[in-house]
C-alpha cells in the first residue's frame, strides 16, 4: 500500500513537472535532439580544428565564424517573413533551413584555408537564420500560457541532451581516429535526419486568420514590430546574453586548450575538454525543469536578471581559472556549472516573453528579430574572443572582467524593461 502511494505521488509530481505538452512538441524535440548530436560533434571542436590543424590564427577563425552572422541576418529576416506567410509557413521554412545547414557542414568538412571557412560559415549562418524564427514559432504555436515556459524548456532540454551526447561522442572519436573533418560529415547527416523528422512528423502550426482585415502585410508587420518599444528594449538586453553565450561556443574551448593551464605545455587534453562541456550540458539538462519550475513564479524580467547575475559569477570563475597557480580545473568546472544554470534561467523566460509580446500572426517576425540578437551576439562575440586570445595575458584576462562589468548594464536595462512592462 505504501509503495502504491509513493508511486502515485511520484507520478503526480512528474505530471506537475511536465504539464500537458502538445504531441507535436515531442516529435519536434526528437528532431532537434538528432540535429544537436551532430552539432555537438563540431560546436566546441571547430575552433580547435581550424586553429591547431588547419593553421589559421584565432583572430581569423573568430572573424570567419563571426561572418556567419552576416548571412544569418539575411536568413533571419527572410525566414521570419516566410514562417508567417500563409503560402510558405513554418514547416517549409524548417525544411529549407535543415537542407542548407547540411550543405554548410559538408563545405566546412573540406576547409583547408580561410576562404573556404568563410564560405562554409556564410552558408551555415543562412541555414541557422532560416531555422530559428520558424522553430521558435512552432513551439510558441503549440504552447499555452500556463505551460509556455515548460514547453520551451522541453525544446531546450532536447537541444542540450543532443549536444551533450555529441560532445562525448566527438571526444572519443577524436581520441580514436584523430580526424576532425569527419565530425562535420556526421553533423551533415544529423541535419538530414532532422529534415526527415520535420517532413514526416511536423504539420503546419500557424493559425491562419480568416478575415482579410486581420491579415498584416509584410512591410506593415515589420514596421509594427520595430515600433514596439517594450520589445526593442528587450532586444537591447538580449544582445548582451547572446554575446555571453557566444563565448562558450567559440572562445572557451580554445582558451581551455591553449591558454588557461600554464602548468602544462599543452593545456587541457581533447578528452578533458569533451568531459568539461559534457558536464556543462548534463548539468543544464538536470537543472532545466527544476529551474524553470522555480522561476515560473517570477516575472520574466526577474528571471532574466537572475541569469545575468549568474553570468557575472561564471565569468569571475573563468578569470580566476586563468590566473590561479593551481586547481585551475576546479574553477573551470564551477564556471561551466554556473553558466549552465544561467542559460536554463535565460532561454525559457526569454522565448516566453517574446511569445507574449507578439501577436499570433506576427510571431515569425518577432522571433526573427529575436534571432537577430544571436547573429549580432556572434558577430561581436566571436571576433572579440578571438582577438583577446591573440593578445597578451593581461588583455585576455581583461576580457572576462569586462564581461562582468557589462552585466551591470544588462541588469539596469532589465529594470527599465520591468517598469515599462508594468505600465
Amino acid at each position: 500500500m505504501t509503495f502504491k502511494l509513493m508511486k502515485l505521488a511520484s507520478q503526480s509530481q512528474l505530471s506537475s513537472w511536465l504539464p500537458s505538452i502538445h504531441p507535436q512538441i515531442w516529435i519536434f524535440a526528437i528532431g532537434r535532439f538528432l540535429s544537436e548530436v551532430g552539432t555537438g560533434c563540431t560546436l566546441f571542436y571547430a575552433p580547435i580544428f581550424f586553429v591547431n590543424q588547419v593553421g589559421l590564427s584565432a583572430t581569423s577563425v573568430g572573424v570567419a565564424l563571426g561572418s556567419a552572422s552576416i548571412s544569418g541576418i539575411v536568413g533571419r529576416i527572410v525566414g521570419g517573413s516566410l514562417a508567417d506567410s500563409e503560402h510558405w509557413g513554418r514547416r517549409r521554412t524548417l525544411l529549407l533551413a535543415t537542407a542548407i545547414s547540411a550543405i554548410a557542414s559538408l563545405v566546412l568538412a573540406t576547409t583547408n584555408n580561410f576562404t573556404i571557412l568563410v564560405i562554409g560559415s556564410l552558408i551555415s549562418g543562412l541555414g541557422i537564420g532560416f531555422y530559428w524564427p520558424a522553430a521558435e514559432s512552432v513551439v510558441a504555436d503549440a504552447s499555452q500560457i500556463d505551460n509556455r515556459r515548460e514547453t520551451f524548456a522541453i525544446a531546450r532540454l532536447a537541444d542540450n541532451l543532443g549536444l551533450a551526447i555529441g560532445i562525448v561522442l566527438a571526444g572519443f572519436f577524436i581520441a580514436l581516429v584523430g580526424s576532425y573533418r569527419w565530425l562535420f560529415v556526421i553533423d551533415a547527416i544529423s541535419f538530414m535526419l532532422f529534415f526527415g523528422v520535420v517532413y514526416v512528423g511536423i504539420s503546419e502550426t500557424e493559425q491562419q486568420q480568416t478575415g482579410e482585415s486581420e491579415k498584416i502585410e509584410l512591410f506593415a508587420s515589420w514596421m509594427a514590430v520595430l515600433s514596439d518599444r517594450r520589445f526593442l528594449v528587450y532586444i537591447a538586453v538580449n544582445i548582451f546574453f547572446t554575446i555571453y553565450i557566444s563565448q562558450i561556443h567559440s572562445t572557451l574551448p580554445l582558451y581551455f586548450k591553449n591558454f588557461v593551464i600554464k602548468s602544462t605545455s599543452e593545456g587541457f587534453a581533447q578528452t578533458t575538454i569533451s568531459v568539461l562541456f559534457a558536464w556543462h550540458l548534463v548539468f543544464a539538462i538536470i537543472c532545466q525543469l527544476p529551474v524553470t519550475s522555480i522561476l515560473k513564479r517570477c516575472s520574466h524580467t526577474l528571471a532574466l536578471t537572475v541569469s545575468a547575475i549568474l553570468w557575472a559569477i561564471g565569468f569571475g570563475f573563468i578569470w580566476v581559472s586563468g590566473i590561479a597557480p593551481s586547481h585551475n580545473l576546479v574553477w573551470v568546472i564551477l564556471a561551466l556549472g554556473v553558466f549552465a544554470v544561467a542559460i536554463v534561467s535565460y532561454t525559457p523566460s526569454a522565448a516566453s516573453l517574446v511569445t507574449e509580446l507578439a501577436p499570433e500572426n506576427q510571431r515569425g517576425v518577432y522571433f526573427s528579430i529575436n534571432a537577430l540578437c544571436w547573429a549580432v551576439g556572434s558577430f561581436i562575440g566571436h571576433p572579440l574572443g578571438g582577438w583577446a586570445l591573440d593578445r597578451p595575458q593581461i588583455i585576455t584576462n581583461s576580457l572576462w572582467l569586462g564581461f562582468i562589468l557589462s552585466v551591470a548594464i544588462a541588469v539596469a536595462i532589465l529594470q527599465y524593461l520591468n517598469r515599462i512592462l508594468a505600465d
